[in-house]
């Protein structure tokens, strides 16, 4: 198992037919998953895609995560958790300016994530909405969201197989709200 020390993030290759799984080591932290198709990087994980193709906001087992050319990238095949968020952005330094009015330097998944993918050629600006692992957002009747506390336990996971070979950026999620206050590190395993 490797393993992502809070507020850090890496990239790495992912073969058609691997799987790779995510694991919560400590409860309540978010990883924030990205994807882009090895083949041609401008094809990227789909929040939109995935969302309107399940019918739902809510993916866990079974589920396809798809391209934004409709194209399936990942299906879940194990999901402890059963809540993932996919309509967020990665946290930003714009993240902590404007939600938390700190104008200071803070880590952030996209910060993270764009480091990370550089060496794949991977252009900050191509970064999508991530599907945040473990991430907990609930909404009103009214449509306001709401950041609550991540419902994964210490060693629970989700695991995911590669239907295309694809680049994959993961982070274990810098943003305050989204763990809970505190931040912890994140383990995957290739298989």
């Amino acid at each position: 198992m490797r393993r992502l020390e809070p507020q850090t993030g890496t990239a790495f290759e992912l073969n058609k037919g691997q799987s790779l799984r995510v694991i919560d080591l400590e409860g309540e932290q978010v990883a924030d998953l990205v994807a882009f198709a090895r083949a041609d990087k401008s094809e990227w994980l789909s929040s939109g895609r995935s969302i309107d193709y399940a019918n739902n906001i809510y993916l866990t087992t079974g589920n396809i995560l798809y391209s934004n050319r409709s194209r399936p990238m990942l299906t879940i095949v194990a999901d402890d958790v059963r809540r993932h968020d996919f309509l967020l952005t990665p946290c930003s330094p714009e993240t902590f300016e404007i939600i938390y009015q700190n104008k200071n330097y803070h880590p952030s998944c996209f910060e993270n994530l764009f480091k990370a993918l550089e060496r794949f050629g991977i252009a900050p600006d191509s970064i999508p909405t991530a599907f945040n692992i473990f991430m907990n957002v609930e909404i009103a009747p009214n449509g306001k969201l709401s950041i609550l506390p991540p419902r994964s336990k210490a060693g629970e996971s989700i695991t995911l197989r590669a239907e295309m070979d694809l680049i994959v950026g993961l982070t274990a999620c810098s943003a305050e709200m989204s763990n809970n206050y505190e931040f912890k590190p994140v383990g995957y395993e290739i298989s």
